[in-house]
């Protein structure tokens, strides 16, 4: 099956995988993280991409994010992605690929999705077990989305913002949410989606980003098309 284009329109939040080649370390140090959270702070004000959650992986890197301009995101990614391999293979005297291949992405349904989608991504280091309260871990946005972290990278999204009407509101309410862990079934669900590049949300809301975009964002069904016997016999 031919892979589907990547389509991020304008205003559509966006969840983004990238992960080392063969799942070998892209961060193998703090100065590491330190550097590609400064040139994604310095592409995204570029490109125009707010990004409202994130985490940075040993092998990978989550994000969450929403383009203001056309192609902000792929420009944004291009020009990350570059300029972080350059410094990784220098420091390490390296040579080659580091990613692999294209990051992954799917566009997000605001409603009833999208706080689902930052639980999902900061919770990453606590179902790897590297911290046991997501609070531990620096690298992500819990620390600002959920204790007022001051950060020049975050830009919360208006549903964040509905959450309360002061910062301690909303922060209170954030980390209630962190209560429970992401259900199982909508885990896999954001991985599905997320891997196929297919957009999360209800059924409106995929119909809506077909018509929006033309491409399809619903997995086809496996297997012969109904009458496909009938047809070959004739």
């Amino acid at each position: 099956m031919s892979r589907l284009h990547r389509v991020t329109p304008v205003g559509v939040p966006t969840h983004i995988i990238q992960r080392g080649n063969n799942h070998q370390v892209c961060f193998g140090s703090e100065d590491d993280m330190m550097g590609y959270a400064g040139w994604l702070k310095e592409y995204s004000k570029k490109y125009t991409v707010e990004i409202h959650a994130w985490v940075l992986m040993s092998n990978h890197v989550h994000l969450l994010c929403t383009p203001q301009q056309s192609g902000g995101i792929s420009q944004m990614m291009q020009s990350l992605g570059r300029q972080y391999v350059r410094y990784f293979n220098f420091k390490n005297q390296r040579t080659g690929t580091l990613w692999d291949g294209r990051y992954k992405s799917c566009l997000v349904q605001t409603e009833r999705y999208l706080l689902e989608v930052y639980r999902y991504i900061e919770l990453n280091p606590v179902r790897a077990d590297m911290v046991s309260d997501p609070g531990d871990y620096v690298w992500s946005s819990y620390q600002i989305n959920a204790l007022g972290k001051k950060s020049e990278l975050c830009t919360p999204h208006s549903e964040y913002l509905r959450l309360g009407r002061t910062k301690k509101l909303r922060m209170e309410s954030y980390r209630s949410l962190f209560a429970h862990h992401v259900d199982d079934l909508l885990l896999e669900d954001i991985r599905q989606s997320t891997n196929k590049g297919m957009a999360i949300g209800n059924e409106r809301f995929k119909e809506e980003i077909e018509k929006l975009t033309g491409r399809r964002q619903k997995t086809l069904k496996v297997g012969r098309r109904v009458g496909w016997r009938k047809s070959n016999d004739g």
